[in-house]
């Protein structure tokens, strides 16, 4: 007897529904708040060199682009980034900026500056999270752009 794909995907249904459901009582602010603090942390792993750290903040479901490649689920994320773990200092950090989080609570947005190893901004991140149902947020999509080097010298117009 073949179980229709609609009963099949049920648990997994019922498992994000629980999972956005628990923090149902979070402000806004609080979400966020726990976006930035998973990002932060996302950040220092890289920072501390520990790949460890960093694997627990991506969903096995992650593309994370390089260019306009997409590297998609969670082991091809990881070996890709594994080369930026080698050298003894990080290559880049980045911290967010700015995080924002949809009413329902289960999908948020942060964005902030890369910063190459002596400091300068040589790019802007996004990330996608998504509160799973373990509870946790995670990195579903990251993407990064380079840094514009705008003028301050231009007059009206685009």
């Amino acid at each position: 007897m073949r179980i229709p794909l609609s009963i099949r995907r049920l648990p997994a249904t019922l498992m994000l529904l629980f999972a956005a459901l628990t923090d149902v009582n979070a402000t806004d602010s609080e979400l966020e708040q726990q976006v930035r603090e998973a990002e932060q942390s996302f950040a220092d792993a890289m920072a501390e060199r520990d790949h460890g750290a960093f694997a627990e903040h991506v969903s096995e479901e992650a593309v994370f682009f390089n260019g306009e490649k997409a590297i998609r689920g969670k082991a091809a994320v990881l070996a890709a980034w594994s080369a930026f773990f080698e050298p003894e200092v990080a290559p880049f950090s980045w911290r967010p900026e700015t995080v924002q989080v949809l009413d329902s609570g289960a999908l948020a947005h942060s964005s902030g500056p890369v910063l190459d190893e002596h400091g300068k901004r040589i790019a802007t991140f996004n990330s996608v999270w998504r509160k799973e149902p373990d509870g946790k947020w995670r990195v579903v999509f990251d993407k990064g752009c380079s840094a514009c080097e705008c003028r301050g010298d231009r007059t009206g117009g685009s």
